[in-house]
Order: C-alpha cells, then sequence, then structure tokens
C-alpha cells in the first residue's frame, strides 16, 4: 500500500503504521515487532477490559464508581466530572465533558475490588491473552500499555469482528453517551458536542479532526500523546493504526488526517 510510505516524511524518526480490511491486514509499513508507547490509546484496551467485565456481572456500568452520582457509565464516557488528573470533582456528573485520566484510573480500581485481583492482572486474563497480545501495562490504565503494531493490529480486528464481547456491547460503546455535553478535545480543540462512547472517542461531525475528511460520522477509536492512534471507521470496513517516537503536536494535526484520506481514497466502499 504505497500511500503508508508518506510516513517517511514524518518529523517522528520510527513510525509504525497497518490497515485492516475486515480484519485482515492489507498494508503495512515500518517494524510489526517493535514496541512503543501506546500512552491513551491504553484507554481502548481497559475499556474492553471493563465491557468483559460487564457481561460477566464483575460490574455493572449503571452502579456507583468514582465521585458521588457518578456511575461506571460516567467514569468510561468522560462525564464524571472528574479533572484530568488527580484531584475532586469540577462539574457534576453528566454536566460536562471532562477528559480524565484519574476517571479511568477510578474504573481500574472498581474493576479491582469487585474482581478482588490486581487490575493488570484481569486485563490480561480478560482481553490481553485471549487476543494473544504481548502488550504490557506498565503503570496506569489510562495511558500504560506498550506493544507491538502487531498488538495494535489484533486488538482493532477485534474491533471489527468483536470475540470478547457481543455485538451489541460494542454496538453500545461506539453510540454517543450523555448526548450534547460540551468539553475540549484534549490538544484539538473546544467542540460542541463532544461526543464520546463507553470508552470510544466518536468522529461524528467534530472539526477539527485528527481523523480524516473521508471518515465516516461513525468512526470511533483515540489517539495518544506518544503519536500513537487507532481509528475504526466501520463504514468502510477499514482500521488505520500508527505507533511512533514522536510526541502528539500540530505536525500531527496535518499529517494524521492526510493519510487517513488517502487509505481510505485506496480502500473505497463498504466491504
Amino acid at each position: 500500500m504505497d500511500v503508508l510510505r508518506q510516513v517517511e516524511e514524518w518529523p517522528a524518526e520510527t513510525v509504525a503504521v497497518g490497515v485492516l480490511r475486515g480484519g485482515e491486514v492489507v498494508g503495512s509499513h515500518g517494524q510489526r515487532d517493535s514496541a512503543f508507547r501506546w500512552a491513551s490509546v491504553t484507554k481502548l484496551v481497559t475499556t474492553l477490559a471493563l465491557l468483559v467485565a460487564a457481561e460477566e456481572g464483575v460490574v455493572d456500568l449503571d452502579q456507583p464508581a468514582g465521585p458521588p452520582g457518578s456511575t461506571v457509565r460516567h467514569l468510561l464516557s468522560h462525564a464524571s466530572g472528574l479533572p484530568f488528573d488527580a484531584g475532586p470533582p469540577i462539574a457534576k456528573p453528566g454536566q460536562r465533558r471532562i477528559y480524565s485520566n484519574a476517571g479511568f484510573e477510578a474504573l481500574a480500581a472498581h474493576v479491582e475490588e469487585a474482581a478482588e485481583m490486581p487490575f493488570g492482572e484481569y486485563l490480561g486474563a480478560a482481553v490481553l491473552q485471549p487476543l494473544g497480545l504481548g502488550a504490557e501495562l506498565r503503570g496506569s490504565p489510562a495511558a500504560g500499555l506498550y506493544g507491538s503494531l502487531d498488538d495494535l493490529l489484533r486488538f482493532g480486528a477485534e474491533l471489527q469482528r468483536a470475540s470478547l464481547i457481543a455485538s451489541e456491547t460494542l454496538a453500545e460503546a461506539t453510540s454517543v453517551q450523555f448526548p450534547g455535553l460540551v468539553g475540549v478535545l484534549p490538544d484539538v480543540g473546544r467542540m460542541d458536542p463532544n461526543d464520546w462512547g463507553l470508552g470510544f472517542e466518536l468522529r461524528d461531525a467534530k472539526a477539527p479532526h485528527w481523523t480524516g475528511t473521508r471518515n465516516s460520522a461513525r468512526t470511533f477509536g483515540h489517539f495518544g500523546g506518544s503519536g500513537s492512534f487507532l481509528w475504526v471507521d466501520p463504514d468502510a470496513g477499514i482500521v488505520l493504526a500508527c505507533l511512533c517516537d514522536l510526541d502528539f503536536g500540530p505536525w500531527a494535526l496535518e499529517a494524521w488526517p492526510r493519510l487517513s484520506d488517502d487509505v481510505l481514497a485506496q480502500n473505497p466502499g463498504v466491504p
């Protein structure tokens, strides 16, 4: 897939990108087996573990968790009122979309208590091991996962053809939770609305955005401060995954949408 060669022009020293169509790799560029820091893309893997826990009855999406009045659902969708990092709530639950690493720390603690095991062990048993991922959690469940492009592509394939959770659960997780909330998409800008699913950021009509102009409104995924991203476009049947060694910045808001549009242009239509 020649369009992937454009990453050689990026200011990053090392980039690994890959494309899935129908759960199968149709193109890649760069080292697929080298470990990178996933940063906030970690939240998607943590989210899947939470959804497994919900289906297993370990937790309930609408049970209290986090600050007073908040639930697991609020925490997953960045609507609990918790700030970016540790600290007291800065809004009432369901009032604003406040992107929060602290919220995912609270989620992990909630699962630890309910499952009576460290969250890292639960994450391994619920997601990493069943999917055959070599990725390793080295700290925060919000941003501490390290893994290869192959790991990220295997995870992306799971989001195209769910095997660990029911398709109905994934559909709920990728639909808007607490519609209409205003908030800031980190390092991009204020969005009204700033739609989010259960852990998954939703493309919808956001502009500007880190995905492409060709991405459908149904596109979901996440990007990380380490220069990582993963998006799934269910209308096109395409997944694009990227890991690199240059932190997110203005360069990414130029390079990522161009790459996304070129990948979608080369893979038109619904499979």
